[in-house]
C-alpha cells in the first residue's frame, strides 16, 4: 500500500485553542448560531463583529488588537440594513468586508472564501444564513452536507479564522440539538452551537442564548442581551434559563424552597444571639415551616445547639465574629407569609 500514511501521536505538536469569546466562539473552528426569525441572532453576531473590529474584549476574552471581519449575508441589504446596524454598534466599517456575489453566488465550498480570508486577514467569517449557501446540495442529506462541512472546517483550521454559520430552527424536533434545519451533520461539524431565543414574559426586548454544544471547553453559561428600539443592542450578562424556557420564549418564575425560606428565617432570628429551640419551632410554625425543614436549614447553616440548664438553644458559633463577617438577609414575616400563601402549609422537604 504505497499510499498509506501513518501519523504517530508522538510527533503531533499540541496546539492551544484561542477564543474570540471563551468558550462560545473559537478561532480556527466552526460555530453555529441558530434561532427563530426575528430573535436577534444576526444582530448579536453583528455586535460581536463590531467588537472584533475595535479589538474589544467580549465577556473578558477577546482580540489583542482590532481585526478584520467578513460578513456574508443573503437576507439583508448591505446599504439599508447591515451598514446602518454596524455603525450603530460602533464597528470600524473599514474592517468589515463582503464577497461580491453579483456575478456568481457563493457556496460553502467556494474557493473565494479561503481567498477572501487570506487577502483581508479576517479573523472572523460570518455566513448568514447557512441555508442560502449550500450550492444546491440537499441539506437534509448526510452525503450532501458532510463534504461541505468538512471542507469548511479545513478552511477554518488552515486560516485560523473563526467561522460562524447562522441558521434558522425547525419546529418539529423535541431536542434542541436537532432543531437546526437540515442534516445533523451540520451540527456535528460545529465545535460550538449557540441557540438564541427571546424571553417575552420577562421583557419584549430581551433575548438570550444558550450554548447547546461545546466540544472545546466546559459549556458556557447562558448570556442575555437587549434589543431596545431606542437604546439599541446591549449585553445584559449571564442569565439563569433552561433550553426549554428559551425555546418556549417564557422564563418560569422559580418558587423559593421551604429550606431556603427557613434559612433566611433562622439567619434573621439569630442575628442578635442565641434563641431557645422551642421558640424557633413555634415562630417557624407561624410561617408554615415544619421542624424537619427548620432542622435541615439549621444543618445547612452550621447552626449549633447548646444546652442551658434544661433548655436547648440554637446559636451561631462565635456569634460576634459571625455578625462582623456576614450581612444576614432578614425576611420580615409579612413577605414570608405571602410567599407561603396558597401552599397550604405543604412541606417541600
Amino acid at each position: 500500500m504505497e499510499n498509506l500514511k501513518i501519523i504517530t501521536m508522538r510527533d503531533v505538536e499540541i496546539e492551544h485553542i484561542n477564543f474570540i469569546w471563551m468558550p462560545y466562539i473559537a478561532y480556527g473552528k466552526i460555530t453555529i448560531v441558530q434561532g427563530d426569525p426575528g430573535d436577534g441572532k444576526t444582530t448579536m453576531m453583528l455586535a460581536i463583529a463590531a467588537a472584533v473590529t475595535r479589538g474589544e474584549e467580549i465577556g473578558g476574552s477577546g482580540n489583542a488588537a482590532p481585526a478584520d471581519v467578513i460578513f456574508q449575508t443573503a437576507e439583508d441589504g448591505l446599504a439599508d440594513t447591515i451598514k446602518p446596524r454596524l455603525e450603530q454598534l460602533g464597528a470600524d466599517c473599514s474592517r468589515v468586508h463582503v464577497i461580491d456575489e453579483e456575478d456568481k453566488s457563493l457556496s460553502l465550498v467556494d474557493e473565494r472564501i479561503v481567498s477572501a480570508i487570506v487577502k483581508t486577514g479576517a479573523k472572523l467569517f460570518i455566513l448568514d444564513p447557512i441555508q442560502a449557501y449550500l450550492g444546491g446540495s440537499e441539506m437534509n442529506s448526510a452525503n450532501g452536507v458532510r463534504p461541505l462541512m468538512k471542507r469548511l472546517a479545513t478552511v477554518a483550521e488552515n486560516t485560523g479564522a473563526a467561522i460562524v454559520l447562522i441558521g434558522h430552527l425547525n419546529k418539529s424536533a423535541s431536542k434542541s440539538i436537532y432543531r437546526g434545519l437540515g442534516s445533523i451533520d451540520i451540527i456535528a461539524a460545529a465545535r460550538s452551537v449557540l441557540t438564541v431565543g427571546r424571553l417575552v414574559n420577562v421583557d419584549e426586548n430581551m433575548r438570550a442564548f444558550i450554548q447547546t454544544k461545546s466540544n472545546l471547553a466546559p459549556t458556557g453559561k447562558p448570556q442575555s442581551f437587549g434589543l431596545d428600539p431606542v437604546g439599541g443592542f446591549c449585553w445584559l450578562g449571564e442569565c439563569d434559563i433552561t433550553i426549554d424556557e428559551l425555546l418556549d420564549g417564557k422564563k418560569e418564575e422559580k418558587s423559593v424552597s421551604q429550606v431556603d425560606l427557613a434559612k433566611s428565617f433562622i439567619t434573621g432570628l439569630l442575628v442578635q444571639g442565641e434563641v431557645p429551640a422551642n421558640d424557633v419551632f413555634e415562630r417557624g410554625a407561624v410561617l408554615g415551616l415544619s421542624q424537619i425543614t427548620l432542622k435541615r436549614a439549621k444543618s445547612n447553616l452550621n447552626i449549633k445547639s447548646v444546652k442551658r440548664g434544661n433548655e436547648w438553644f440554637w446559636t451561631n458559633q462565635s456569634n460576634q465574629e459571625y455578625q462582623e463577617v456576614h450581612t444576614p438577609v432578614v425576611l420580615p414575616l409579612i413577605p414570608l407569609l405571602e410567599k407561603m400563601e396558597g401552599e397550604n402549609g405543604d412541606n417541600m422537604d
